[in-house]
């Protein structure tokens, strides 16, 4: 995790502070069940929960300790028993370390889904907003990066939230799969401690039932989650690298916001640099690298090995944090986007209408002449524009093979034709609001 692109509410969901604090819960609940069965006595798990709820727990002390026992889970409880006393003996019955790292990792993936979502609400919100403001601003489509069609910028922000719409559904469906919880034991058959206890951690801890560990939960729920990362993460740079594109020099449609004293380059004091979105693009490359090895996790040993579990400690963090990141940070660019119609508009003209050649092409058609024709006519016209011979319109009516009168030519220029069904789109996206 790089603390330059994270927020502090989303790393403290990893820090050695939190990871304890779950840890020491998953063994206090398992304990109050424990105590409820008549496995363990309960004024031992009332005695642990009373000394340990408010406890700090020493993670330069459990370093130390695991120096010695090379095994974490042993050096925490270890260093509980330090804090709690007799009673910790009673701690860990009946479970195994994957109990307790599997539903600690469960419950830290399931808090970061939530900021994500949360994320995700902001950019859907920032959407909403600039695309009803600019819902007819016209603008050209471009297909291969080369002039196609007009469309409205509203259009283009609409395509972006209704993306965005899935990309909530796809992190709900993956939180609703990761939020499993594993109290079941040696290779998970539940003989040294009973499914009840489970049942009452996962309730506790606001996760799910496993329903087949076999000492740790399956890793395609994993796969599946980082998977679903690697796509919202997509979708961020899909729209980064639109407005990267609308910002260059040559188009100038749309730009970031430029604060008062920000500099753009420390040797040319004109730029104004596409920074936060070209960021955007490198944070997606950072989350989509752990799609791979959360895919390779799945395959281990039989029952269990711990090849994931090296992986897991840097995709955990590294993939939630920087995707959170990136979703407030492309939130805060479209809420302050500039936005230029009157470049769009000037770069809709510069090709002289060939924008609109397929209506002419069309128009022909439908009086009579042959599909290609048509084209053939049309584009001969257009290609002489493209060189700089002309205007399209004059072209064309000067062609003995456009049988269309002057006045029905020109009404096929007409800029509205194209936005005639925004509002169509916009209530498929937005809904009658």
């Amino acid at each position: 995790m790089i603390t330059r692109y994270s927020r502090p509410v989303a790393a403290a969901i990893w820090s050695q502070e939190t990871k304890y604090k779950i840890w020491f819960e998953i063994e206090a609940h398992a304990a109050t069940k424990m105590a409820e069965l008549g496995v363990i006595p309960k004024e031992s798990a009332d005695a642990i929960w009373a000394k340990g709820k408010d406890a700090t727990f020493d993670a330069d002390r459990i370093d130390e300790i695991e120096r010695t026992t090379k095994h974490d889970v042993i050096a925490f409880l270890t260093h509980v028993a330090e804090i709690v006393g007799e009673e910790a003996r009673f701690l860990h019955q009946g479970m195994t370390s994957s109990d307790v790292l599997d539903t600690c990792f469960a419950v830290q993936l399931a808090r970061s889904s939530d900021l994500l979502i949360e994320g995700v609400d902001r950019v859907l919100a920032a959407l909403e907003t600039r695309a009803k403001e600019h819902k007819y601003t016209p603008t050209v489509g471009r297909s291969h990066g080369i002039h196609a069609e007009p469309v409205t910028f509203g259009l283009k922000l609409a395509g972006y939230h209704a993306e965005f719409q899935r990309a909530k559904r796809r992190l709900i469906t993956a939180k609703e799969e990761i939020a499993t919880c594993a109290i079941s034991g040696a290779v998970g058959t539940f003989a040294n401690v009973d499914p009840a206890v489970e049942q009452y951690v996962a309730d506790q801890m606001g996760l799910t039932v496993e329903p087949v560990s076999t000492q740790v939960i399956p890793r395609d729920r994993h796969a599946a989650f980082f998977a679903a990362l690697g796509v919202v993460a997509s979708s961020v740079e899909r729209l980064a690298v639109e407005i990267r594109h609308l910002q260059r020099t040559e188009v100038l449609e749309a730009e970031e916001f430029f604060d008062k004293g920000q500099k753009g380059s420390s040797a040319m004091p004109h730029k104004r640099n596409p920074i936060l979105t070209e960021n955007l693009t490198g944070l997606a490359r950072l989350v989509r690298s752990a799609v791979t090895p959360a895919m390779e996790n799945v395959a281990l040993w039989h029952e269990r090995d711990i090849s994931h579990s090296s992986v897991e400690r840097g995709i955990g963090p590294d993939a939630t944090i920087h995707l959170d990141f990136a979703l407030h940070r492309l939130a805060n660019v479209v809420e302050r986007l500039n936005v230029y119609p009157e470049n769009m508009q000037k770069n809709i003209d510069r090709l002289g209408g060939l924008v609109h050649s397929q209506r002419v092409m069309l128009a022909l058609t439908q009086a009579g002449v042959s599909r290609e024709d048509a084209y053939a006519a049309v584009q001969e016209n257009a290609m002489k524009v493209w060189r700089g011979e002309g205007a399209f319109l004059d072209f064309l009516k000067a062609d003995d093979r456009v049988t269309l009168p002057a006045d029905q030519l020109e009404a096929l220029f007409d800029l509205g034709y194209h936005t005639k069904n925004v509002d169509v789109v916009f209530k498929r996206v937005f809904g009658d609001a």
